[in-house]
């Protein structure tokens, strides 16, 4: 028996208690005669006491950092408690123990606080993988699966699983190719996602499908961004968008309470995506606080919203020029210095910002108004653009101006900017919320072409179909599409289907695939259309960023077991790699 107990295990209640604990040491502090040693394992960390009796021993046969140790004594309370660890309260007097593999010294600390780099922890990610805080995360990821598991049962889903080497077809992103020694000069694909398999899944008759699995997408990387990714990918059929807004709104309750005791009882809020552009520059919004923004200028860009200030003529040169002039309210941040405001400033002119510069107005305490911008403005104008933004005693407003695009994704990151800087976006809360209505079309100006903003295959709203035909229309066609939304971060994205031949076929001729293109790439899809496709939609979301988001981080690779770096390489592995000659020949390359 190498234990009869794990190093996370034994309390108060256990003094007395002969056992056998095995794992890594992680720290010794030997004091002459007698030693301490901190026991680690997967469960937690117990503290070893070597007596004068067994301290000979330790002399004998040393030990060190990450040595394998199993360590055989009696449970004794600790005259040192440590109230950071749950095994704090007692200690192992040990009879016996004996070195069951030694290890060379680390090339970093395996503590929570690490002195190892990105690229040293990857390097020797097996090692990193020892840290109590990424075993949390993994633990985490863990539960996250199980718990969506265990709901998704209720509900009536099978686990079905789909192919990994499949036919190349155009997704959105470049694909991961495989040659195929068996056909030569031709490649399997690795899937972006199980998209058509899912759909044929529907036509199949399993009405509700899913899956917790890897796809592959060869695009530059980030902080949320991994070349494989685990996604948690459904479809249900006979559904309307409400039913799958309905049923994964419950999931996501669910996984909230099982796994962080999080209760949400409210339904998750829902805003279209041209109201999330509108007030908050992006369709991922953080509604963690407030702070929308007001448009102060009549937009250039499409929309229902028409609650523009309407200020063609501002009698300022910077704003009359502008295609766009948006403004928010920072709270509480009248009082902000000359040089707090002029940091501000540089950091909108930053290149991935933007802006040629930031002009505010301080709302101050007795109910005046200065602005940097006071020759050009009176007091009551001032006021009334104050108004506009919701400003109250206190606060400063900032505002940007020049073109739409630019400004409106500046805008947006001026807002979380403060956000951050102000405290509101806070990791332990969740603010989760649905976005509707999305555009099914974006048009690609410099090739003057249209693309699918979901996929190609997501419906039309049912009222929109007949726009299909005319492609000046294609502007105004509204999909049948949701994104769900977790503070700030698009977490899942879905839509009801095109389940019928010939308005997907209008769906491929509008992205610009002739009948043959349309035939030779998705002829399998088309030809199950024809036998008896049901209304269907579905969502997936991405399972590496939940965990993440969860866990109180942005980052995804700490919740990954063996990560990708920023370039897209397994540094522990040393991959990708070349090939020899003779595996190049055998594949005809």
């Amino acid at each position: 028996m190498f234990r009869s107990h794990t190093c996370g295990e034994l309390r108060i209640e256990d003094i007395g208690c002969d056992v056998v604990l095995s794992g890594w040491i992680q720290t010794v502090r030997d004091l002459g005669s007698i030693a301490f040693a901190d026991l680690r394992d997967r469960y937690g960390i117990t503290q070893l006491y070597f007596n004068e009796s067994i301290h000979a021993q330790l002399v004998s046969t040393p030990i060190g950092r990450e040595f394998v140790v199993q360590a055989k004594g009696k449970v004794i309370e600790r005259t040192n408690k440590n109230s950071k660890i749950p095994t704090g309260s007692i200690e192992i007097e040990l009879s016996d123990f004996e070195v069951l593999n030694s290890s060379s010294t680390p090339p970093f600390t395996i503590e929570d606080d690490t002195d190892g780099g990105d690229e040293l922890r990857m390097k020797y990610r097996y090692l990193d993988l020892r840290r109590p805080v990424l075993r949390k995360n993994l633990e985490l990821r863990y539960r996250v699966n199980r718990s969506v598991r265990n709901y998704l049962d209720t509900q009536g889903f099978w686990d079905i699983e789909t192919p990994f080497l499949i036919r190349s077809t155009p997704e959105g992103a470049r694909d991961f190719v495989v040659p195929s020694r068996m056909n030569e000069g031709q490649f399997y694909a690795l899937p972006q996602s199980p998209q058509t398999f899912k759909q044929l899944l529907m036509v199949s008759g399993y009405d509700r499908y899913y899956q917790i699995v890897k796809c592959f997408r060869d695009e530059d990387l980030r902080a949320d961004r991994q070349p494989e990714f685990t996604q948690v990918d459904c479809e249900m059929s006979f559904v309307e968008q409400e039913d799958i807004l309905q049923t994964f709104e419950g999931l996501f309750k669910h996984v909230f309470y099982d796994v962080k005791g999080v209760r949400i009882e409210d339904s998750f809020p829902r805003i279209t995506w041209d109201d999330a552009m509108w007030f908050y520059g992006n369709d991922k919004p953080d509604i963690r606080f407030g702070m929308q923004i007001a448009n102060l200028k009549t937009p250039v860009y499409n929309t229902t919203v028409t609650d523009a200030l309407g200020w063609d003529v501002f009698g300022f040169s910077v704003f009359d020029n502008a295609q766009t002039v948006l403004a928010i309210a920072a709270t509480g941040c009248a009082e902000y210095t000359r040089k707090q405001v002029d940091e501000l400033t540089e950091w909108v002119k930053r290149p991935q910002i933007g802006m040629s510069g930031l002009v505010y107005i301080r709302c101050n305490a007795d109910g005046s108004f200065k602005s940097s911008v006071d020759k050009f403005f009176s007091e009551d104008q001032l006021k009334v653009i104050a108004a506009k933004c919701g400003a109250a005693a206190g606060d400063l407003v900032l505002l940007l101006a020049g073109n739409e695009t630019r400004t409106r994704k500046a805008m947006s990151e001026l807002r979380l900017e403060m956000g951050n800087r102000l405290g509101f976006r806070d990791a332990s809360v969740y603010k989760p919320l649905w976005v509707i209505d999305f555009p099914l079309f974006e048009h690609d100006e410099e090739n003057d072409v249209w693309l699918a903003r979901h996929h190609p295959f997501t419906s039309p709203k049912p009222e929109h179909i007949s726009l299909m035909d005319d492609r000046s229309q294609y502007g105004k066609i509204k999909a049948n599409a949701y994104d769900i939304v977790l503070n700030g971060t698009e977490i899942g994205g879905g839509s009801i289907r095109i389940y019928h031949r010939d308005l997907q076929e209008k769906m491929f001729a509008a992205l610009g695939l002739s009948k043959e293109e349309s035939q030779d790439k998705f002829g399998f899809l088309l030809g199950a259309f024809e036998y008896g496709a049901p209304p269907h939609g579905g969502i997936a979301f991405g399972f590496d960023r939940l965990c993440a988001l969860l866990g109180g981080q942005e980052t995804i690779r700490d919740f990954i077991a063996f990560p990708k770096n920023n370039a897209g390489r397994d540094v522990m592995l040393d991959a990708p790699s070349a090939i020899d000659d003779a595996q190049k020949k055998e594949l005809g390359l």
